[in-house]
């Protein structure tokens, strides 16, 4: 999980880079809507977005941006068991089921009635011979990781402040490694490798031009003096930096790029 703001595409397209599970950013500035809308229409397989996505400024010049090429969004010859979609407006009769859109030829029947509207992850069941219609079950959207160790995209959430971010984790027991990023803090080469094992959900936070220090003065749910005491790690991932500041985005690439490789090195045999 990743906590900052940056630019739109390159948030997406970096945290799509190193598998993050969810992007979550600072809704303290009236950019913060837009930037997650686009982070969300990103991740999006193409042929859902005009039925999730209604025609809005914010997205005005989002189809100019590359695609992201992610596992999930697959062409409508890709085969594979599993594929996101939404749920159909065609009506299956009553108590049957509901049709979703999977970005097939045709729409896949499942068993559950739901919304119209409503994005879901579709495991799709083996294709009968000699029938055209093809069925599946809705899975949770991490089953395809789970199962076949296929990323299958991130979510987005808004944070009002930095407390948000922990308070409001999605897993019940919280994250078990948290790291703060900071010109401040301590080189991550000096940390342990076996530092970096042994964690289930790893939560890494950046600042803006001011740094994580900033943080501290506008939330009033925090009462230490010191940031770095809300993280298992305080890291500077760029020291001897060429230029006088480092950009969100930039911090992102830089710190992802280390970290991960520092994680790889405690897990390997």
């Amino acid at each position: 999980t990743v906590y900052g703001g940056c630019s739109g595409y390159l948030a997406s397209k970096v945290g799509l880079q190193f598998r993050c599970l969810s992007i979550i950013q600072n809704r303290s500035r009236d950019s913060c809507g837009q930037f997650a809308k686009l982070l969300q229409y990103l991740e999006c397989p193409q042929y859902l977005r005009k039925h999730l996505f209604p025609l809005h400024k914010d997205l005005q010049y989002a189809g100019i941006l590359n695609p992201l090429d992610a596992p999930h969004h697959l062409r409508q010859s890709d085969d594979f068991p599993y594929r996101e979609g939404v749920v159909s407006h065609h009506l299956v009769r009553q108590g049957k089921g509901s049709y979703v859109n999977v970005g097939l030829l045709r729409d896949v029947c499942i068993d559950k009635s739901l919304t119209p509207g409503l994005r879901v992850t579709v495991n799709l069941l083996p294709h009968k011979k000699g029938t055209k219609k093809r069925y599946g079950i809705v899975v949770p959207p991490s089953q395809p990781r789970t199962d076949l160790g296929v990323y299958w995209g991130y979510s987005v959430r808004l944070a009002k402040s930095l407390s948000d971010v922990f308070a409001k984790a999605p897993y019940q027991e919280g994250y078990d490694l948290t790291i703060g990023t900071s010109d401040k803090g301590s080189l991550l080469k000096d940390c342990d490798d076996l530092e970096f094992s042994n964690f289930k959900h790893i939560l890494i936070v950046f600042g803006g031009l001011d740094g994580l220090e900033s943080t501290l003065e506008w939330d009033e749910n925090l009462s230490i003096n010191n940031v770095s005491l809300l993280f298992d790690k305080y890291l500077n991932t760029c020291p001897n930096q060429g230029s006088r500041s480092v950009r969100t985005e930039e911090a992102i690439l830089i710190s992802l790029a280390q970290i991960t490789a520092k994680i790889s090195c405690s897990v390997s045999p």
